[in-house]
């Protein structure tokens, strides 16, 4: 879908830039990103530097930067183009074994997740058409503005989530833990970095959906190293809530 409106726009000399938040790079995201085939750069990121770098705390997000290198939006949420309605998804396989509950449950919040994709991708094609001129290109102030301010706490945070990073790729999981623990307790509102050490956790579902699990085995829920999971939190803070709404 992201190579549908890359393709569409890229005659207006727009370039999309997709990048991989994951500490796995090589055993994460890279085989999704292969079999997509992107013909626009797509890139991974196993330390999150974007995160640090532009203040992105979930997923879609995108940052928009005009031809000479100045941003006009920062981070903000953005939510995958509309498909057509011709597009759906086909029913699974007869023999496909059942989904497990706790993915029906996950299912069942993401739903809720409010997007407002059609203003979003309104307001895009029309900065893409009129660049400096669209009133959808901030100001430098606005930009500034609307940036997420970075204490001291928030930095030490993402130091702990970098030290964390480096000891996962060094094998040491669970040195790495206590570290992802303190940058989610220093940076409370940051969903990657919740996602990427929860999705690090081994769990009941094998093959490449495992990583989607991001929660405690009902086999040995006392095992699981934080606070949270996916689906307890979002139930928490409310679907509805999850994703940031569209701010023209």
């Amino acid at each position: 879908m992201w190579q549908d409106l890359r393709d569409e726009l890229h005659k207006q000399n727009f370039e999309l830039v997709t990048v991989g938040l994951d500490t796995l790079g090589e055993q994460g995201c890279r085989t999704y990103i292969e079999a997509a085939a992107p013909q626009h750069p797509a890139l991974i990121d196993q330390h999150h530097v974007l995160a640090e770098k532009f203040g992105v705390i979930n997923i879609p997000s995108a940052i928009w930067i005009n031809e000479q290198g100045v941003i006009v939006r920062p981070a903000e949420a953005a939510p995958a183009p509309p498909q057509p309605q011709t597009q759906q998804t086909p029913p699974p396989a007869a023999d496909a074994p059942p989904m497990p509950e706790r993915f029906v449950e996950m299912m069942g919040e993401a739903v809720k997740i409010k997007s407002d994709a059609e203003a979003y991708h309104a307001a895009l094609r029309d900065w893409v058409k009129n660049g400096a001129d669209s009133r959808f290109a901030l100001s430098p102030d606005e930009v500034i503005n609307r940036s997420r301010p970075r204490s001291a706490d928030v930095s030490l945070g993402h130091a702990h989530f970098d030290l964390a990073s480096a000891l996962e790729l060094a094998g040491a999981h669970a040195q790495a833990v206590p570290h992802f623990r303190k940058a989610h307790e220093l940076v409370p509102d940051s969903w990657t970095f919740r996602r990427q050490a929860w999705s690090l956790e081994e769990n009941p579902i094998p093959g490449p959906m495992q990583r989607f699990w991001q929660g405690p085995s009902p086999e040995s829920p006392e095992s699981w190293p934080y606070e949270g999971d996916w689906l307890s939190d979002v139930r928490k803070v409310g679907a509805e809530n999850y994703s940031e709404p569209f701010k023209p």
